[in-house]
């Protein structure tokens, strides 16, 4: 994240606080079957993340002109996506056959 902007805050679309004060009672956990051995030796662990692109990107910094870094923003969210389609464009166009 860019250290001039402050970050975004986004919305669960849930009432956390109405969660949060959430007492469990006894009754709640009786419907939940126990743990077996078999359970848990099928469980998996998931890490979460962004999954792995097939076509990777590199991570460098460049600078370009203003008027194009406020275009591509002036477009909305995936400005950047696009710019980069914008490139690849460009690159066909423009590669030796």
């Amino acid at each position: 994240m860019n250290a001039n902007k402050s970050g975004s805050v986004r919305s669960l679309g849930s009432d956390l606080a109405k969660v949060d004060a959430h007492k469990g009672e006894a009754l709640e956990y009786d419907e939940l079957p126990e743990l077996t051995d078999d359970m848990l030796a099928r469980a998996t662990v998931n890490r979460g993340g962004r999954p792995r692109s097939a076509s990777s990107k590199v991570l460098l910094s460049v600078r370009y002109s203003r008027e194009v870094v406020d275009f591509f923003r002036a477009t909305g969210e995936g400005w950047q996506s696009r710019m980069d389609g914008a490139l690849k464009e460009y690159v066909a166009q423009h590669s030796r056959r």
